[in-house]
């Protein structure tokens, strides 16, 4: 089977987070099993526009607005030349790329979250509501034939309320990569980590609020920040104002070594984002036995932390820092929640992602080609 993945960006991407490399080891996967896949995303200029990659071949074009129809045009090129595509993926990364309207290949619509909480972050008034129009009137509309997977029921739940038919929509969920462990035991002083791309939504500020207001209730309490994106500035900044600088430590992009070491090392992960569609640093840590603290409500975080059981999900920033407070005060509870969370995350595995992707696009291509408007047959 020939297939076309659509995303906005690939993990080489400055801002390349969770939804990158859930699509890269989806199309890697893929590829293992056979089929010839190609991913389609922005071309960001640090990177070959053609690349070989674990099997599949990564096509970068257009920027960040331009990647959608850049994209889909350099699909039906490649089409063209190489045969047609068999099914593609969609990803709405709030705006979908809409390819009903460009191909008659089968398609199904990959939904990470819907960001009805997100837009007025990240954008001005007039562009959060335009793209709320898009994401919640128009997607619908287009896609009303499409089968959807999401990653979380949270998200399939969203989804229902845009006027997806729950029947329409399957979940997959993100797997969690075998676990890379350093060795390191964890630190001495009490650390909390955190570990995602720096934008707004993700809220890391919270994180070290928690820092400052305990940094007199445990003395050598320190902060790890693992990740990098434009946001990175304003949380430095943030800390400084707040006098706890020094305790704060932004790492940056770090490789698996790294990663692997900072979460053996790690007490407690903290997940103070707005909205996740599910949680892949969160299942991440838990493989290390770290489990996170998040905020109910925030999406999929509510459905990849078992409360009480795999970490914590707290009400409001104050009972961030209260239950943060606790579990470093408290050992035998933060080593039930280890434990806990460690058994947690193998029930998730990329394997049986990639399965249950293969079998959707395998259906999807069977239902056959529908595209530029086309309704779907019953």
């Amino acid at each position: 089977m020939r297939i076309a993945f659509f995303n906005w960006r690939d993990l080489t991407h400055p801002e390349g987070g969770g939804a990158e490399l859930y699509a890269q080891t989806v199309c890697a996967g893929l590829a293992e099993r056979g089929h010839h896949v190609t991913l389609y995303c922005a071309d960001h200029g640090q990177a070959p526009r053609d690349e070989d990659c674990d099997g599949y071949r990564i096509r970068r074009r257009g920027d960040r607005l331009t990647v959608y129809a850049a994209t889909l045009r350099q699909m039906r090129m490649d089409a063209r030349t190489d045969g047609r595509f068999d099914a593609a993926v969609d990803t709405q990364n709030g705006i979908p790329f809409f390819t009903p309207l460009q191909t008659r290949t089968p398609s199904v619509v990959l939904v990470h979250h819907v960001h009805r909480e997100q837009w007025p972050v990240v954008f001005g008034p007039t562009t959060a509501r335009v793209g709320w129009f898009v994401e919640s009137r128009v997607a619908p509309v287009v896609n009303r034939s499409r089968p959807y997977v999401a990653v979380s029921e949270m998200t399939k739940a969203e989804l229902v309320d845009l006027g997806v038919g729950a029947e329409r929509v399957r979940v997959i969920h993100n797997g969690t990569l075998p676990g890379r462990f350093s060795g390191a035991a964890r630190a001495v002083d009490p650390t909390l980590v955190v570990l995602g791309r720096l934008v707004p939504h993700k809220r890391v500020e919270h994180a070290v609020d928690v820092v400052a207001a305990l940094r007199h209730r445990h003395p050598t309490l320190r902060l790890r920040i693992l990740g990098e994106g434009w946001w990175h500035a304003e949380i430095e900044a943030h800390a400084r104002r707040l006098g706890v600088a020094d305790r704060v430590d932004l790492l940056g992009f770090v490789d698996e070594d790294v990663k692997a070491l900072e979460l053996d090392r790690a007490w407690v992960s903290l997940a103070p984002s707005l909205k996740e569609g599910w949680g892949l640093s969160v299942v991440e840590a838990a493989s290390h036995g770290v489990p996170t603290v998040a905020y109910h409500g925030a999406g999929g975080l509510s459905e990849s932390i078992i409360d009480g059981v795999s970490g914590l999900l707290v009400h409001g920033k104050d009972d961030l820092i209260m239950s943060v407070d606790a579990l470093l005060q408290d050992s035998t509870r933060r080593g039930e929640l280890s434990t806990q969370a460690r058994e947690h995350s193998l029930r998730y595995t990329w394997e049986a992602c990639v399965q249950d992707w293969e079998q959707t696009l395998l259906e999807a291509s069977a239902r056959g080609s529908f595209g530029r408007g086309e309704r779907q047959p019953p």
